[in-house]
């Protein structure tokens, strides 16, 4: 029986010729009959791919074959079986649209002047140092926030990534401008840009959680500072570490629940919070 497996990974790196990355990461998906979204640029390559495991795990081997790609922190979690509906590969002038690729930098070490890197541990070890004056900023859509978030986190009220430039410029987060924020998202890739941004306009304290929350997750599960469960982008929707508390409200209801389903809500966004009982599966 077929296993099925997810993985997850960007790397910052240049990218001389990204259409060439683009064509070769085309070629070892479709050779292996995997799905998934890769995004290529002269900034590195971010990517989410899913299927048997076998496949899966050659697609790793190719890929890391590749020197700048060779220490990428793939992230593995299970799918439930064609957990995307095709397969997409584009180059692109961003990895994440911040609408700024100007201002990304990145050497062979990754992205230039972005914030701190802190793992699991170390983002409690600050905490347990700096105590109340550690702000959570989640750099996410503030969609995905609804179903989880870390607690006491600043949630901005964005829609894409393209809506973070110019809420730090409106000044609604100066006051965090001289405190440390640590910021955080799926798996990591959106705060090396989000940190980055920030420091060009000002913030002087800033980190990232390292691996994002999925690796904060399979660090401590449901024991740690993660309340509610984490939106993916695949068919899944949401996974959860360990049993954890359900946050989210149903838009409609108001009951708890933690499932998002393609269903456009009041003000016509695609993708909503809602209970079964309001909008059943197929609806």
């Amino acid at each position: 029986m077929a296993t099925p497996k997810i993985v997850l990974f960007y790397v910052f790196t240049p990218l001389p010729d990204p259409e060439a990355v683009r064509l070769w990461q085309h070629r070892v998906c479709e050779s292996l009959g995997l799905h998934g979204r890769i995004i290529v640029s002269s900034h590195g390559i971010n990517a989410t791919v899913g299927g048997d495991i076998r496949e899966v795990k050659q697609y790793v081997r190719a890929t890391r074959e590749y020197t700048p790609f060779r220490g990428a922190d793939i992230k593995w979690s299970d799918g439930v079986g064609d957990d995307f509906p095709r397969l997409t590969v584009k180059v692109r002038s961003e990895i994440v649209t911040f609408g700024a690729p100007d201002e990304v930098e990145v050497d062979a070490n990754g992205i230039i002047g972005g914030g701190t890197h802190l793992n699991p541990d170390e983002l409690h070890a600050l905490i347990e140092e700096r105590g109340g004056d550690v702000a959570f900023l989640d750099g996410r859509n503030a969609i995905e926030a609804q179903i989880g978030r870390f607690r006491g986190a600043i949630v901005p009220d964005v829609e894409t990534t393209r809506d973070f430039i110019p809420l730090l410029e409106s000044g609604e987060l100066d006051h965090l401008k001289h405190k440390p924020v640590v910021t955080y998202c799926t798996g990591g890739v959106r705060c090396e840009v989000l940190t980055a941004i920030m420091r060009h306009r000002g913030f002087t304290d800033v980190y990232q959680l390292d691996g994002g929350i999925v690796r904060y997750g399979e660090r401590f599960a449901d024991r740690g500072l993660w309340e509610g469960s984490l939106y993916v982008f695949d068919k899944r929707m949401s996974i959860d570490f360990g049993a954890p508390a359900v946050i989210g409200r149903c838009a409609e209801c108001q009951a708890p629940t933690s499932r998002v389903v393609n269903h456009p809500d009041r003000q016509g966004r695609e993708l909503a919070v809602v209970c079964e009982e309001c909008v059943p599966t197929g609806a």
